[in-house]
């Protein structure tokens, strides 16, 4: 290189140099998440018993009305006031059970919460909490009702602090200081200018000096896996999913003044958008058609000529809260005087009545094929003489009596459906998508986490795991495992050997021996309480022991007092 092109070089940007190494045409990478990965196995006979993984936010929704809502708290009351009526009504933030403002000794902010959270014995109650504490002061029960794939809804809470502690601006500059964050993999550099949306990525380690000239440069920074960097993230995420009964991932996004960094689009997920720091301008837009109502798949990049009129336009400040559902078109931009970031938190994505049934009909159809030979009874040799498009209209008796078939057989695939093994097949996608779930620290002295051994003095030391008939025993958290009836046995999937980043791990499981479901159903309905190793339904202690040791050493099993006293 010429020395004149060197010194030049000295002056540009980092975004400058990436344009003229990859040109403004470069493709753009333009990240949605996976969709939800398919079994490996269908299961080909319904099992024994079922239980629905996780709890669903709610009923089956009608089809969605966009009428957005607005709820507004007062930024400070006076001393002494009487509450405004909305609040007063709903419960303003002070008045929310173990929210930021109770702080006490556990400390406050959204760390102080989660400290709060884990006292609780049962991870349902966990999650059904944090849910409310997301949505306050509005009810979840409203929610669900009047919003949830229907219609967006804005909090604007007058709390800047609401969220504090859950992700910062020096928790994304401590990531990319520890070394472990890369372009495209964790990070994406974008912008939206003059309509045109770009992806900036370099290759390699996302290393702060460059991240930070590009953000200075007019670029906004998406992290796409926060949860990987920061605990926090990750025990907020863990709890929540459990509430949802699907996937909860999260983007966090920082976006310089002035800016803006993705063009309009929808999604395929049920979007909470958590003001962090800052402020940022956002437009949302009803479904164009109703093709695009809870659509399965995002939308390409839209132009400002396809949007017509929002039906919601708002600053979002620090502490409020935007949820919109998937098929709802947004952008957001930054104002000239502030920075802006948030984290978006995600659910939903491919999980409807749809993508159940797309498991469910070919298992049906399998069957049916096995089980009933009207299945496998020939079509008319005819059949294409007087069938197919060019024929739709002829009026012919052979065409009533063949279509009269299908319907038939269509409707006789009811009775071979195996709804529960469907569901189960989609759990087990579920628990692989999960994250691992955070420990407090009684769970990990009281679990394999926290099992002293060691070796010292030239060897192992507190290395036998001494379960007895006594050892008091409960799952480590209600919603970590399922058991699966497939073609190779009963398999138990479980989480807590899931990675931090999405489908790093593969799932997680083992052959279970088929008389102990019985054993592990028990574990599951007498969750939150303890029982004692002798009370499992097994025929032998052996086999008890044997069970309570194995769930234990995987760390499904937690124990009321530790094995070891250290």
């Amino acid at each position: 290189m010429a020395a004149e092109q060197r010194r030049e070089l000295g002056r540009l940007s980092a975004l400058a140099v990436y344009r003229r190494v990859a040109g403004p045409g470069r493709l753009e990478r333009h990240h949605r998440g996976a969709p939800l990965p398919a079994g490996r196995k269908r299961a080909k006979a319904r099992p024994r018993r079922g239980r629905a993984g996780g709890g669903g936010p709610g009923p089956e929704a009608p089809p969605p009305a966009a009428t957005p809502s607005r709820v507004e708290l007062p930024v400070e009351p006076r001393p002494g006031a009487a509450a405004e009526p909305e609040e007063k009504a709903r419960g303003g933030p002070a008045a929310i059970p173990g929210g930021p403002r109770a702080a006490g000794e556990d400390g406050g902010g959204v760390p102080g919460l989660l400290r709060r959270l884990a006292r609780r014995e049962d991870s349902r109650q966990r999650a059904t909490e944090l849910f409310g504490w997301l949505l306050a002061p509005v009810a979840p029960g409203e929610f669900l009702a009047r919003h949830w794939e229907r219609a967006p809804l804005l909090l604007r809470r007058g709390d800047p602090g609401y969220y504090a502690g859950l992700f910062s601006t020096a928790d994304l500059d401590a990531a990319l200081r520890g070394g472990e964050v890369h372009f495209g993999t964790h990070l994406d550099v974008t912008s939206y200018a003059e309509g045109v949306r770009e992806t900036h990525n370099p290759s390699g380690r996302a290393l702060p000096a460059v991240v930070w000239d590009f953000y200075q440069n007019g670029c906004s920074l998406r992290l796409l896996c926060p949860q990987a960097f920061s605990s926090t993230v990750w025990n907020f995420l863990s709890i929540l999913q459990e509430q949802f009964g699907s996937m909860v991932g999260a983007n966090t996004y920082l976006t310089p003044p002035g800016t803006q960094g993705f063009a309009p689009h929808y999604d395929d997920i049920e979007a909470f958008v958590l003001q962090l720091e800052g402020k940022k301008h956002w437009r949302v837009y009803s479904p164009r058609r109703d093709a695009e109502v809870l659509p399965q798949f995002s939308s390409a990049n839209l132009t400002q000529a396809e949007l017509g009129e929002p039906v919601l336009e708002t600053v979002l400040e620090a502490g409020d809260l935007l949820y919109f559902p998937r098929g709802f078109i947004h952008q957001g931009n930054c104002l000239p005087d502030a920075h802006s970031l948030h984290i978006t938190v995600s659910s939903y994505q491919r999980n409807s009545w749809g993508d159940l049934l797309e498991k469910l009909l070919p298992a049906a159809l399998q069957m049916a094929l096995e089980e009933d030979v009207e299945y496998r009874q020939g079509l008319p040799m005819d059949y294409l003489g007087y069938m197919g498009v060019a024929n739709s209209d002829t009026v012919d008796a052979r065409r009533t009596a063949f279509i009269e078939k299908v319907q038939s057989l269509i409707k006789k695939l009811v009775d071979y459906a195996p709804i529960d093994a469907a569901v189960d097949q989609r759990a087990k996608s579920f628990l692989h998508d999960c994250l691992p779930p955070v420990l407090t620290q009684n769970e990990k002295v009281q679990s394999i986490y926290g099992f002293p051994a060691q070796w010292q003095d030239g060897g192992p030391h507190n290395v036998d795991i001494l379960i007895t008939k006594d050892t008091e025993i409960r799952l480590l958290r209600h919603g970590i495992i399922r058991l699966c009836n497939e073609e190779a046995g009963v398999m138990l999937y479980y989480t807590t050997e899931n990675s931090r980043v999405y489908h790093k791990e593969e799932p997680k499981f083992f052959e279970l021996d088929p008389e102990y479901t019985d054993s592990v159903e028990f574990l599951l309905s007498s969750y939150p309480n303890h029982i004692s190793v002798d009370n499992l339904p097994c025929e032998t202690l052996e086999e008890k022991i044997s069970l309570a040791t194995l769930l234990f050493e995987k760390g499904i099993l937690t124990t009321k007092k530790p094995l070891v006293q250290v």
